[in-house]
């Protein structure tokens, strides 16, 4: 159990101090992994930034993850759950379509409409505050590989068991403080759970030295 995300993050990042010397960055999911990330980037001295993706929720239950989006046109889809929950192409085709317009509007907001950080041969520790499903942060590393990463970190404070074997098999590494054998919800995991707002997230990155709106 955590207080808050500060706190996550302090825990996390004495966790990840052996991966100072790789010179990593450190990738945030907006907008619950920011916090978590900003603690990280001080603790270790490295770059901020986020990467943009968004899970695809089930029409009758948008929290259940069939799969996400992320930058770069990249969609990761879970066929199975989506035959399962009985989603036509239609209903899907709209769902991703919707999620790639609000991918373009939050990388207008969080950074200016800028590319991403360079990744290009670097460590890249991807950041969130927790995984249920791990549908969106395994978008955001088919994206960092895509541009190029040479070695992906993936680190949560807490994470369901699929989704940390599901990571674990498409990262270089898994950092992960507890995993619950009942999982629930991320929220379940931490005293105050509050909703991460959008000028949250800007101040982040402001501190971190970025120029955003």
């Amino acid at each position: 159990m955590f207080v808050d995300r500060d706190h996550a993050g302090d825990e996390l990042a004495l966790a990840l101090e052996d991966f100072t010397s790789d010179n990593p960055i450190v990738l945030a999911l907006p907008r619950g992994g920011v916090p978590v990330a900003a603690r990280i980037a001080q603790h270790l001295g490295a770059p901020l930034d986020v990467v943009n993706v968004r899970k695809l929720g089930a029409p009758s239950n948008p929290e259940f993850a069939f799969g996400a989006v992320g930058e770069g046109g990249v969609v990761v889809v879970d066929q199975p759950t989506i035959d399962a929950l009985g989603i036509s192409d239609q209903v899907r085709d709209r769902l991703i379509t919707e999620a790639e317009t609000d991918i373009t509007q939050r990388i207008d907001a969080f950074r200016g409409g800028r590319d991403l950080a360079g990744v290009s041969g670097r460590t890249v520790i991807v950041v969130d505050d927790g995984l249920a499903t791990g549908a969106t942060a395994s978008a955001a590393v088919a994206v960092l590989r895509h541009l190029g990463a040479e070695r992906i970190v993936l680190a949560v404070p807490t994470t369901s068991s699929q989704a940390y074997e599901r990571l674990t098999a498409m990262c270089d590494a898994v950092v992960c403080l507890e995993i619950p054998e009942c999982f629930g919800s991320v929220g379940a995991h931490y005293e105050s759970f509050p909703q991460v707002t959008e000028s949250q997230v800007l101040h982040l990155l402001r501190s971190a030295g970025h120029e955003v709106r």
